[in-house]
C-alpha cells in the first residue's frame, strides 16, 4: 500500500486535497448530537447512552493514533487513509445494521468502536506527508488538514439532519441515514487514497538517495525527551481550556445573561455556538499559518499567554458585557483550533520528519486527557455551586480561574522547550535506512 513517488512536475498543491478529503469526512464526529434525539426516541435511551457510540469514538481516536503512528509512519500514507476509510465506513454499516434490527450494542460496536479507530488513524494519516511536501511551511499544510477536521461538522450537521427529515426518525430511518454516510464516505475518502503522494527523495551526487538532513528523532526515543512532555503539557492544558468552553457553551452563555436585562434566548445560544465552530475552524488555517512567521514558539506564547488574559476578561467582565463575553470565547476557541493544527509543525521542529506522525499520535493522548479535564472543571464546579444556591455567571467564576492557573502551567511548560539533546538524535546509518524505505 505505499503511495506512488510523485513523478517529475507533480504540484505538491494536489496533496492538500488529499487530506481534506479525509478530514473533512472523519470531522463528521463533531456532529454526532444530530442523531441523539432520533436514537434517543427510537431505542428508547437515555441521554448518557445515546452519547456512547460518541465517547467511545474519541477515546478509540486517541488510542488508535497513539499506538498507530508507528504503523502509520512504516506504511505510508496511502495505508493509513485506506485502514481509515475501511473503519470508519464500516463503522457507518454496522451502525445501520443495529438501528435496522434495534441492537443498539452493534451501534456503539460500529460507530464508537471501529469508527473511533478510523478517527484517529485518519487524524494523522497525512502529517507527516504534508511537512514533507511543504517544508518552508509546515504550519500552514497541517492547518489545512486539520482545518478539515473542524470544519466536516458544517457539512455533516444539516446533511445530517435532512436525510433523518427524508427518511424518518424512526429506526428504519436512521439505519439508511447511516448507510448514506458509510458509503458516500467511503466514495469520498477513496479520493484521497488514490489523489495522495510522497515527494521523490532528494538525490546526492552519486544518484543515490540523501539522508535526512537536521535533527532526526525516533518515536522512541522523542517519549524520553523533557521536549515531548513538556509539549504535552502545552497541548493539554491549551485543549483543557478551549473544551471547557465549547463543551458547555449554549447554557454557559445564557446562564452568564440570565440575571441580567437581556437574557440570551435558546435560539441566539445555538447561535453563539456555531460562531465558536466557525472561530475554531478559522483559527485552525490562521493561528497555524502565522506560526511558519512568527514561531512555534511565540504562537503558543500567545495561545497561552492572551488566552489566559481572554479567560480573566470573562471572569471580571463577561456577565457586564455581551461584547466582551463572546469576543473573549471567540479568541479562546480560534486558540483552541490554532493549538491542535500547530502543534504537528512544532514536533517536527524538535523531531524532526522521520517519525513526526507516531510522535504526533501519542502526543494527542493530551487530547484524550484534556477531553475529560476541561468539561469535567466546568461541569463538576457549576453543579457543586447550583447545589450551594448560587446561579448565573457565579456558577462559572471558580472554573474560570482554574482555566487561567492551567493556561499559566502551560505557559511556563513552553517555556522549558529547548532543542533536543545530540544523544537523541538517530544515527546517519538510521535517516539512510529511513529514505531506502520511504523509496
Amino acid at each position: 500500500m505505499s503511495p506512488p513517488v510523485a513523478p517529475p512536475g507533480w504540484s505538491r498543491w494536489l496533496v492538500p486535497p488529499a487530506a481534506l478529503s479525509v478530514h473533512l469526512s472523519i470531522g463528521q464526529a463533531y456532529a454526532w448530537s444530530v442523531f441523539k434525539p432520533a436514537l434517543e426516541s427510537a431505542l428508547d435511551l437515555s441521554g448518557t447512552q445515546s452519547a456512547l457510540p460518541f465517547q467511545l469514538a474519541i477515546v478509540m481516536l486517541g488510542l488508535s493514533a497513539a499506538f498507530g503512528g508507528t504503523f502509520v509512519e512504516r506504511n505510508g500514507p496511502r495505508w493509513a487513509m485506506t485502514v481509515s476509510l475501511v473503519c470508519f465506513s464500516s463503522g457507518f454499516l454496522l451502525s445501520a445494521l443495529g438501528a435496522f434490527t434495534e441492537q443498539y450494542w452493534l451501534i456503539v460496536l460500529g460507530y464508537g468502536f471501529v469508527g473511533g479507530i478510523g478517527l484517529g488513524i485518519g487524524y494523522i494519516s497525512p502529517v507527516s506527508t504534508l511537512m514533507k511536501w511543504f517544508p518552508d511551511r509546515p504550519g500552514m499544510a497541517t492547518g489545512i488538514a486539520i482545518m478539515g477536521f473542524g470544519g466536516g461538522a458544517l457539512i455533516a450537521s444539516p446533511w445530517s439532519a435532512q436525510m433523518l427529515d427524508s427518511f424518518g426518525s424512526d429506526s428504519t430511518g436512521i439505519a439508511q441515514a447511516f448507510l448514506v454516510h458509510g458509503l458516500a464516505y467511503a466514495v469520498f475518502m477513496s479520493l484521497g487514497v488514490f489523489l495522495v503522494r510522497v515527494p521523490r527523495p532528494k538525490e546526492s551526487a552519486d544518484g543515490t538517495p540523501a539522508p535526512l538532513q537536521g535533527v532526526q528523532v525516533s518515536a522512541n526515543s522523542a517519549l524520553r525527551t523533557p521536549q515531548f512532555w513538556f509539549l504535552w503539557i502545552v497541548l493539554c492544558m491549551n485543549v483543557t481550556a478551549g473544551i471547557g468552553i465549547l463543551e458547555k457553551a449554549a447554557p454557559m452563555i445564557r446562564d452568564f445573561f440570565a440575571d441580567t436585562s437581556t437574557p440570551v434566548s435558546v435560539s441566539a445560544a445555538a447561535g453563539f455556538v456555531a460562531l465558536l465552530s466557525a472561530a475554531n475552524m478559522a483559527g485552525r488555517l490562521g493561528w497555524s499559518s502565522a506560526s511558519d512567521i512568527i514561531g512555534r514558539k511565540n504562537i503558543y506564547r500567545l495561545y497561552l499567554g492572551v488566552g489566559a488574559v481572554m479567560y480573566a476578561l470573562i471572569a471580571l467582565f463577561g456577565d457586564s458585557s455581551k461584547p466582551v463575553f463572546i469576543v473573549c470565547a471567540l479568541v479562546i476557541l480560534s486558540f483552541y483550533g490554532g493549538g491542535f493544527a500547530t502543534i504537528p509543525a512544532y514536533l517536527k521542529d524538535m523531531f524532526g520528519t522521520y517519525q513526526v506522525g507516531a510522535i504526533h499520535g501519542r502526543l494527542l493522548t493530551a487530547w484524550s486527557t484534556a477531553g475529560v479535564l476541561g468539561p469535567l472543571i466546568v461541569n463538576w464546579i457549576a453543579d457543586r455551586q447550583e447545589a450551594a444556591g448560587k446561579t448565573g455567571a457565579n456558577l462559572y467564576g471558580t472554573s474560570m480561574w482554574i482555566m487561567i492557573g492551567l493556561l499559566v502551567v502551560g505557559f511556563v511548560a513552553n517555556e522549558l522547550v529547548r532543542p533536543v539533546h545530540a544523544r537523541h538524535h538517530v544515527s546517519a546509518e538510521k535517516k539512510k535506512e529511513a529514505v531506502d524505505v520511504q523509496q
